[in-house]
């Protein structure tokens, strides 16, 4: 089960998240798909790809917990970042 503890090591797509950088909110939507350097979001009425490197990703979980991740500690492979993060 996804927790704050561990998301980075489980699967993120049909999460919602908020997109940050430089502490100003760029995107919000549902993780549709990752790649190793990309998110692509569901936002609304459009699809949007966005970057992982410089961002800041605050997940909404399930159970009402908000969990961030660092873009630079999660540009992995999807199915290598399971594998890899702490």
């Amino acid at each position: 089960m996804r927790n704050a503890k561990n998301l980075g090591n489980h699967e993120l797509i049909g999460l919602k998240v908020t997109v940050m950088e430089d502490k100003i909110t760029k995107h919000e939507g549902v993780v549709i798909d990752e790649t190793m350097n990309t998110f692509r979001l569901f936002s609304g009425t459009k699809r949007v790809m966005v970057p992982k490197e410089g961002r800041d990703f605050h997940f909404h979980l399930d159970d009402g917990q908000h969990v961030m991740l660092k873009g630079k500690n999660i540009k992995f492979r999807p199915e290598d970042r399971t594998k890899k993060v702490r």
